[in-house]
């Protein structure tokens, strides 16, 4: 059987732990015996990361402006305990995060559903969609310990050399400082591309903050997406029916529980990472959520939206077989593939990705599935099995 063609590569991430051993079982079963898979590959595992000092990171994030669609493994953020693990020069930021920092995008994570799967909250009858601001607050904050009595303050110091100060605490003894900070330019960015996938999804919008504490910082955010749908969204938003509204981050998880969904929910860039994760786990599994960076200039980045399984890959390491859920990574493959047909043209490429996710879903509703699926599948009949032999389940669907 001749393979579909790829005119442009993509930009291949590699990462850590079970997630990387099931990204090559993921491209050797389901995508390299139909695809004449075209990538820029890039190892962003731990290890060589610490090597290149982060480079690669870097790397991999402007190549992937440059060729316009990515996709990526899931990577180890290192902790202190993961410092002394692996040996590293230091503790590296999240490549995340400096990849986000890059391309300036919104992270949108939504369920992947499957009908025999319902969600845990007995009101979602429809996908709930998160928008995750991908730039700055907690991820590019600044962070000191304090030994002692000290007083800490803000300092903004203008290119004249005026001062601004602010204080923050005076200390009376040991704790902890941080100071964070986001840009207009990519709030307005964030919130211009949460309402553009608003109507081309032709779902309302919500988006969610903490105002009312945060008075300057969080008042930014909710200041600027008013002004942006009042001048530019608000006749577009009227004419296709749909609604935006603001609201704060503790009443619209309070409205989201009695939602049926079918909504786009957008959250600062923490909020968005907690929230999503509550959301994946509420639909069944934090393996079943697809998820994608989308920049202002149209590059796109898909990934996992779990970590990396650690647990899995120590038993992976003893030579044992783990039934861990390859559904998040396939389907960050699947959508960087239609991507790169669409723009480049390719409508075999694109019909195989749309193939590949359903035979995926197939395979599930016909009772093959990972572990983290087995008390959640409402079937008769359900057989559990390891990674490799479900990939290869929907290999079989594919032939």
């Amino acid at each position: 059987m001749s393979k579909i063609r790829m005119t442009t590569p993509l930009v291949e991430m590699d990462g850590d732990e079970m997630t990387r051993i099931i990204w090559r079982q993921i491209k050797t079963i389901c995508l390299e015996p139909f695809v004449d898979l075209k990538t820029e590959y890039f190892d962003l595992g731990l290890k060589h990361r610490d090597e290149t000092e982060d480079k690669v990171t870097l790397d991999a994030a402007r190549r992937s402006r440059e060729l316009g669609v990515a996709v990526k493994c899931a990577t180890i953020t290192p902790n202190a305990q993961r410092v002394e693990e692996y040996q590293l020069k230091k503790m590296w930021k999240s490549p995340n995060a400096t990849i986000r920092a890059y391309l300036d995008g919104t992270v949108f994570r939504a369920p992947i559903m499957v009908s025999c799967i319902r969600p845990q909250v007995s009101a979602w009858q429809k996908p709930i969609t998160i928008a995750r601001h991908a730039y700055g607050d907690i991820y590019s904050a600044s962070e000191l310990l304090v030994d002692g009595p000290c007083r800490a303050e803000l300092v903004l110091t203008a290119p004249d050399g005026s001062e601004k100060r602010q204080l923050v605490h005076d200390f009376a003894g040991p704790g902890v400082l941080m100071g964070m900070h986001n840009l207009d330019d990519s709030i307005a960015s964030f919130a211009r591309s949460c309402m553009t996938f608003a109507l081309d999804s032709h779902q309302d919008l919500w988006f969610a903050a903490k105002d009312t504490i945060s008075k300057t910082y969080d008042h930014r955010f909710k200041d600027i997406f008013a002004e942006i749908y009042a001048q530019e969204f608000a006749a577009d938003f009227a004419a296709a029916g749909i609604a935006y509204f603001y609201t704060l981050i503790d009443d619209a998880v309070a409205r989201i529980m009695r939602s049926e969904g079918g909504l786009i929910w957008a959250c600062k860039n923490y909020d968005g990472d907690v929230m999503s994760d509550m959301l994946a786990a509420a639909n069944g599994s934090l393996a079943m959520m697809t998820s994608v960076l989308v920049a202002p200039h149209g590059t796109t980045e898909y990934e996992a939206a779990h970590g990396t399984v650690t647990r899995h890959y120590y038993r992976h390491l003893k030579g044992e077989k783990t039934s861990t859920n390859p559904m998040a990574t396939l389907f960050a493959w699947t959508g960087a593939l239609k991507r790169r047909a669409e723009l480049d043209g390719l409508t075999d490429l694109s019909a195989f990705a749309d193939k590949l996710e359903k035979a995926a879903l197939a395979t599930i509703e016909a009772g093959i599935v990972t572990g983290d699926l087995k008390s959640l599948a409402q079937l008769d009949q359900v057989k559990v099995v390891d990674t490799e032999a479900f990939l290869q389940a929907v290999a079989s669907r594919l032939d």
